[in-house]
């Protein structure tokens, strides 16, 4: 695919902006100098709505971005729900944030589901396993899930916590019943083309920065995109690049290096 300089970015928060409740070095500065340009902020973490993701990022003290501009895997999940089938009905199993972007366009049904949905958070346990299980293998039911991510990063207390994603969450799932999941999240191409709708935008001129390897860049890079990872989340500097992964483009140990980088390749993007 022929790639032009890009035009338009797709950002991911998680690691890139923040951790947790934290705010990252150089948040504040990249938000600033990308304003002018064409973007969207994309997460595969389902728990919060777009409108509570950019609550959580005002709160972190960084401009309020208008919740159009934020693509949650939720979200996408529901609108491509509401694609494959209109008027769908779904059990669904996740955080709130999760069902109240199902509610939007599906009705919520565990004796007749059209498909089963699974995401991240509180929810899961013996009873919801096996409402979903019988679902998917009695009743036809389509297993779906938000993200793949087997763990996530998180911050409670000023203490560092490692979470069970949507990967694990799904699992289960998958396992009793011998069937794999629909997954929307990176580095499935499902969320990264809903993005380019909104922005009205080809792969070859999209730059996507973010955090993860295995999720962010990997998914992208496959994709055509250009891709920048920032090794501010879980990837740390220094860490050796897993050789079955595709290499990004610019890979930096932060947002300021990041900004420089891209200044330096594309003189007055920036």
């Amino acid at each position: 695919m022929h790639r032009c300089a890009p035009r338009t970015l797709l950002l991911d928060m998680d690691g890139v902006l923040y951790q947790g409740d934290r705010l990252l070095p150089g948040a504040a500065g990249f938000l600033a100098a990308i304003a002018h340009l064409s973007h969207l902020f994309v997460t595969n973490n389902p728990i919060r709505t777009p409108q509570e993701v950019a609550d959580h990022i005002a709160q972190l003290g960084l401009p309020r971005p208008d919740p159009d501009r934020i693509l949650t895997s939720a979200q996408a999940t529901a609108d491509w729900l509401a694609r494959a089938k209109p008027g769908f009905r779904y059990f669904a199993v996740g955080a709130a944030g999760l069902h109240r972007e199902l509610e939007r366009v599906g009705t919520p049904d565990a004796q007749a589901a059209d498909f089963v949905v699974v995401g991240e958070g509180p929810g899961l346990d013996y009873e919801q396993l096996t409402i979903g299980v019988n679902l998917i293998l009695t009743h036809g039911a389509r297993l779906v899930a938000t993200n793949p991510d087997s763990t996530v990063d998180a911050v409670r207390d000023g203490q560092h916590l490692i979470l069970p994603g949507g990967g694990a969450l799904v699992a289960p799932f998958a396992v009793a019943t011998g069937v794999t999941p629909t997954v929307i999240g990176k580095p499935e191409p499902l969320l990264y083309q809903m993005a380019m709708r909104r922005l009205a935008c080809n792969a070859g001129e999209c730059l996507m920065v973010g955090d993860r390897p295995d999720t962010d860049i990997a998914g992208a890079a496959r994709l055509g995109m250009w891709t920048a990872l920032v090794r501010s989340g879980r990837f740390a500097p220094g860490a050796p690049w897993p050789d079955a992964l595709p290499r990004p483009d610019l890979d930096l140990d932060c947002l300021a290096d990041l900004i420089a980088a891209l200044r330096a390749r594309w003189p007055g993007w920036l």
